[in-house]
């Protein structure tokens, strides 16, 4: 067999390439790019990408290493990500190998094989001719689940109250066999019909559907109330009908349930997410779902733009502007950028779309770069709202609001109606400060002041994200009395709690909508119509 080295991307931060000799007995063909394999790197055991092969090194052969195992019989990444991934470490200057890390989801970093993605499925067993007599209104429920369909879902059974405990019963009698495949997002049942769109909704989808099938950016400019996401969703459903898959990404974790609901009511199609709330099984199992096409449509924050589309139509960024699609630690990338290059890789049309574009989003607009439509009327009945204006010079403010403010909140939750405030500010109080020295706290990694959180108490940085204990006196001087100055959305739901300690108040912030769920079962409650008040940050205005 003739020698070669297996060029190998490493997750280090070292912006180079390892070479390393293959796997024992492994010919030069059971290597190509994308796979990954398993390496030792100093005293470290990591897994790598396979960038390509070659017959030649510069490095000694008694200083080079066999590689440990070869993962894969076949790529994970195809040619298309790998150039991609390479414009990221040109321009980004970073790492090859950490940013090949970002197109796969944690599971397969550490070496899991993909099927371990794979859902535990239940189906009859094919001997089973005459219904059963079964003990247990459990067993009878369960085995009834079964009438008129051949394979469930193990998750589907357990969100209807059925344990694995009971599906090993009717395994054991024989009535029932484990199967283990891929989990295929549902395919809802349509209920929500297209809307009658106005004329300037219909111009931007004409315009937007003829740039399908070739790269085109263009900014879908609208105010709020617009109907730019059934513009969104008419151009998708011409994306569908080609055969084509969606990437659709928002900037907030909050946002993506109410966004993943809307396209589940339009869409007969499987429709997948992604974003942190997700557990890594989870993550991996979208992944696959999309990779291997069966799921059409893809909505999920920045992190989704690295997930590998067989079949690419369209690329959407919703509120464009917005600061949460750059990342601001490791690959400090911008998810908006970065579509923009992948929508012309993959020749599919990128929809910018904001009420309030970025400046430099506008610019390309309005210079001709950016193909630019705009939405200047709400859609259907809906209206403006009124405004009024409340100067609080010469007036006492009673926990940041003024009285005026405080009684058209109590005249409108006298109306069973719900009330929102919004500070765009989260944390207790933006500054924690020596009213006796002037001392305040500051980040040591970045300089930048600290944000007072009382839930857990401690210092936070919203900057570079370091967080310190909250100190019990002045660092400085000794004295025991800091003051938190300044307002954040954990001081007004207190301060709303003893104003109206009838009325649920219910914050809305990133330190609250952590999980996936959270935000959904938030917008279940306030569809209830109960009224409340509602506190939060920008995420809550999105909302």
């Amino acid at each position: 067999m003739s020698f070669f080295v297996v060029d190998v991307a490493l997750p280090v931060p070292l912006r180079r390439t390892f070479d390393y000799l293959p796997v024992s007995d492994d010919p030069i063909s059971a290597y190509q790019p994308g796979q990954r394999v398993r390496a030792e790197f100093g005293r470290q055991l990591l897994t790598g990408i396979v960038i390509g092969t070659r017959a030649h090194t510069e490095v000694p052969h008694n200083k080079l290493r066999p590689l440990l195992q070869r993962l894969d019989d076949e790529p994970l990444l195809g040619e298309r990500e790998l150039k991609l991934a390479r414009w990221l470490s040109d321009y980004y200057h970073h790492s090859p190998g950490e940013v090949l890390e970002h197109w796969l989801p944690v599971m397969l970093r550490r070496g899991s094989d993909p099927s371990e993605a794979n859902d535990r499925h239940w189906r009859k067993a094919s001997l089973t001719a005459t219904a059963p007599v079964l003990k247990g209104a459990k067993q009878q429920a369960l085995w009834a689940a079964f009438d008129g369909k051949t394979l469930i879902s193990h998750s589907e059974l357990t969100s209807a109250g059925f344990t694995l405990a009971q599906c090993r019963r009717l395994e054991e009698l024989g009535l029932i066999d484990e199967v283990s495949a891929l989990g295929v997002p549902p395919v809802p049942e349509v209920n929500q019909p297209p809307l009658a769109l106005n004329d300037q909704q219909q111009q931007a989808t004409e315009a937007l559907t003829a740039c399908l099938g070739s790269f085109k950016a263009s900014l879908l400019e609208g105010v709020t109330g617009s109907g730019k996401t059934e513009v969104y969703l008419q151009l998708i459903d011409q994306v569908l009908e080609k055969g084509k898959q969606a990437l659709i990404l928002v900037p907030e974790i909050g946002l993506t349930p109410q966004t993943v609901r809307r396209f589940r009511e339009r869409f007969a199609v499987p429709v997948a997410l992604m974003h942190s709330g997700l557990n890594d099984r989870e993550r991996l199992q979208a992944w696959r779902q999309v990779r291997e096409g069966k799921a059409r449509i893809l909505i999920g924050t920045r992190s989704a733009i690295f997930t590998p589309m067989p079949e690419p139509g369209l690329i959407i960024l919703d509120e464009e502007h917005d600061a949460s699609f750059r990342q601001q630690d490791g690959l400090r990338y911008s998810a908006r950028d970065f579509a923009l290059i992948r929508g012309r890789e993959e020749q599919v049309p990128v929809v910018l779309g904001s009420a309030t574009p970025s400046l430099e989003t506008l610019h390309n607009a309005l210079s001709g770069r950016y193909l630019h439509l705009k939405l200047t009327r709400r859609a259907g009945k809906a209206r403006p709202p009124g405004m009024k204006l409340h100067s609080i010079l010469h007036q006492p403010l009673i926990s940041g609001f003024a009285e005026p403010v405080i009684q058209a909140m109590h005249k409108h939750l006298n109306q069973d109606k719900q009330v929102l405030v919004f500070i765009n500010r989260r944390g207790f109080a933006p500054l924690l400060a020596c009213r006796e020295c002037g001392w305040m706290a500051e980040c040591r990694r970045c300089d930048a002041r600290m944000t007072l959180h009382q839930y857990p108490p401690h210092l936070h940085c919203h900057h570079c994200d370091a967080q310190q204990p909250t100190p019990l006196q002045c660092p400085d001087c000794q004295n025991p009395q800091l003051d938190p100055i300044g307002q954040g959305t954990e001081r007004l739901e207190d301060a709303l709690k003893q104003m109206f300690p009838d009325v649920p108040v219910k914050r809305v912030d990133r330190d609250t909508i952590r999980s996936k769920d959270a935000f959904d079962h938030l917008l279940d409650d306030l569809a209830q119509g109960e009224p409340c008040i509602l506190v939060g940050t920008q995420m809550l205005a999105k909302g």
